[in-house]
């Protein structure tokens, strides 16, 4: 164990794209596992194989450039993936509407009849029935 802690001193070690590296590895992997295309093991072997590039580089500034780029990438599509996620799970007990005036998504309770909802961004009024 101690030889692998000395080996690994002064290298970059894992992040978020190495593990997304990793995962697109196994996707493709399975994938592969149906098909059998000698694109995607080359594909596959590809990303493994710059997957431990990445952890094993002593470059640590370049990996955590690319890193950052990756990450600037992938918080939007995870933070809108999550936001219909959470809107899907609240349709039994919550409804949807937008603003004419500056497309804010407004959330109000189901079953509460005809109601009258204020924006608050814009504090335009709609009347709605829930």
């Amino acid at each position: 164990m101690d030889k692998l802690k000395h080996f690994m001193i002064g290298r970059y070690g894992i992040d978020q794209l190495s593990v997304a590296l990793l995962i697109f590895s196994l996707v493709l992997s399975l994938l592969n596992g149906f098909i059998g295309s000698t694109i995607l093991t080359i594909v596959d072997l590809g990303a493994i194989f710059l997957c431990y590039f990445r952890i094993l580089s002593k470059n640590l500034y370049a990996r955590q450039q690319e890193n950052f780029k990756f990450l600037r990438i992938w918080h939007p599509v995870k933070n809108a993936s999550l936001r219909k996620w959470n809107r899907l799970k609240g349709m039994k007990t919550h409804k949807y509407f937008k603003c004419p005036e500056c497309k804010q998504t407004l959330r109000v309770p189901r079953g509460k009849g005809k109601v009258c909802i204020t924006c608050p961004k814009c504090k335009h009024e709609l009347h709605k029935r829930t």
